[in-house]
Parts: C-alpha cells; structure tokens; sequence
C-alpha cells in the first residue's frame, strides 16, 4: 500500500501537540508540507516536525498538486471556508471538530465532497481509540438503556485565547461539550427527541459552563456537562462517563480521550470487573484510518451521518442555552 502526503493548513497547538506527533507515527502518512499565515512559523514546523516544504499562505498549499489529503486545525470560524477550497482542489479532507458551526454548513461541506470526488471526515481522534469500541460493546450487555452521563471540564484560559472569544465561536460546549455530546449519540446511536440546556456566560459572551439534559425515543435520559472554569493556566480536567441499563452500569476509571492503559468498570447483576484496554495515540489511529479510507474504500468511521446528527444536536443545546 503507497503512502499519503498529507498537508497541515495552520499551525494550532492540537496540531502541533497531537495531530502532527500522530501523523509521524502513522502507517501510510508522509508529512509532506505545513501552511502557517507567516513563512517563518511554517518553516519552524518544518524543521521541528520534518516537512517536506513549508508554505506561508494557506492558498499556496492548495495549490501543490502533490498533496492528497489536508488537516485542518484552524479556528472554528475558518473551517467552512477552508475546507470547501481544499474540497474544491480535489484534497481529501480531515478537519478538527466541532467541523463546521451549524448543520447546513455541515450539509454543505459534504456537499462539495461528493461534487469534488473526495473524502471528508470529521477529527474526532477519540472516536478511533479501543476503548471507545471495546464500551461500545459492552453496552449492548446492559439491556434497555436508561440513562447516560458525559463530563468534560477543564482549565479556563486568558481571554485572548481563541476558546474565551465569541468571534472564533468560542465557549465550553464548541469546544469540550461536543466531545460529552458526541460520546452519548454514538453509544446511544439515535437522535435525541428533546433537548434542554442551560449554560453561564463570560464577560466575552461564551459559554464557560454548561450542562444539558436529551431524551431519547425510547425515555431513556442523558446528561453532558462541559466547562472551562478549572483553575487558569494549570491545565488541569476532568472527564468521566457512566452509562446505566435495565442490567446493569459502565462507570469510566480513566480519562477515555488518552493513551496508554485506559479502564472502566462493567457492574451487571450485582458483580462488578474492571477491564482495561491499551489505547494507542489516537490521532495517528484516525490519520491511519483515513488513509484506509484513500487507499482501499474503508468507509470513514465518523461518518456523514453521525456528523449531521452531532451538528443537529449541536445546534439544538445552542439554542436553548442561548448562544
């Protein structure tokens, strides 16, 4: 199987981070250019990370005809509009969650897609780990499923910070609650039929803290929260689940969006066991796994339609939070 060669349009600190580390150890990836608004920040990638060229426009990029497939890491504000021109020539296209900031930009994105003859899929590395696939199962042993609760919080940043502005579309929920979000309709695998959400606002006009409650066709409830209001600058968080049925309960024992040695607990009649899965990086899991979907046809496994139902979703405990 040939490789890919992959371009990064921007140079965020998940890309940087996570996805690029990822990429370096993917199967099929070659790192072949990084984009940055300056040369100079680009050529810093390049050097750190290996790229073959280095751009200082994001157009230039486009551009080269020799890269297949483009991630983009931009604010959520770009991400329609960078990822129909990378659509429009011809790139398959991996871009950050949230992917776009409502359901018809979402509908559009994919739109062009199809017109263009490529691929596109949404980064939600988490979605790719073991441990997401190994609980999935496990919830098929818990019989009717009653309820679900998603948390994700973490640390709150200076008020520059693209997270803390209402312009990029900033905010707990944009940013962490689609994470909670995301992680309930997948186990669920439905769409909710009602949504209830409230939330508080910074001084900015984002939402620092949120909470929310869906319903389910069948009655069962889930609830997600999702905020920044953990000391500043410390980088501290906190993730969990619980999913409970007519049989029994998952409880997670780690954090779900890691590497390494990742637990939960499975409680059915009465006797509980704990089991642990090793999680490799999960953003060379998703990188990999797109170019299954280039190579050889593999369908991308957060697909257009889970996509449309996150945004929908989305949408829905945005309004009624009032953003």
């Amino acid at each position: 199987m040939r490789n890919i060669n992959w371009g990064v349009l921007g140079t965020a600190d998940i890309a940087k981070g996570c996805t690029i580390p990822g990429m370096q150890q993917a199967e099929n990836c070659i790192l072949y250019a990084i984009a940055g608004r300056s040369l100079e920040k680009a050529e810093q990638f390049k050097q750190e990370f290996g790229f073959e060229k280095a751009y200082g426009s994001y157009d230039e990029m486009l551009a080269d005809e020799n890269v297949e497939a483009v991630y983009i890491p931009l604010p959520n504000q770009l991400h329609l509009e960078w990822t129909l021109k990378a659509l429009r020539a011809k790139k398959h296209v991996l871009c950050e969650k949230p992917l776009a900031i409502h359901e018809k930009e979402v509908e559009e994105m994919f739109r062009c897609a199809r017109e263009n003859g490529v691929i596109l899929m949404e980064a939600f590395a988490y979605l790719h780990s073991p441990i997401v696939a190994a609980v999935k199962e496990d919830v098929k042993k818990l019989g009717a499923l009653r309820y679900m609760e998603s948390a994700f919080i973490t640390s709150d940043y200076p008020v520059e910070n693209i997270r803390m502005r209402r312009e990029t579309y900033g905010g707990g929920t944009y940013d962490l609650g689609c994470y909670a979000i995301s992680q309930i309709l997948w186990m669920f695998d439905e769409e909710p039929v009602d949504v209830k959400a409230i939330a508080t606002f910074s001084p900015q006009g984002v939402d620092n803290c949120s909470t929310g409650i869906f319903t389910f066709p069948s009655g069962a409830k889930a609830h997600f929260t999702s905020g920044m209001v953990l000391p500043t600058g410390q980088a501290r968080r906190l993730d969990r689940f619980q999913i409970h049925g007519e049989n029994g309960c998952i409880t997670s024992e780690t954090e779900f969006n890691q590497q390494g040695n990742l637990s939960w607990k499975l409680t059915l009649k009465g006797k509980t066991e704990t089991k642990t899965v090793f999680a490799p990086q999960n953003y060379r899991l998703e990188v990999e796994q797109m170019n299954r979907c280039i190579l050889s046809g593999e369908e991308p496994h957060v697909s257009e339609q889970f996509s449309l139902r996150l945004s929908r979703t989305m949408d829905r405990v945005l309004d009624s939070m009032g953003y």
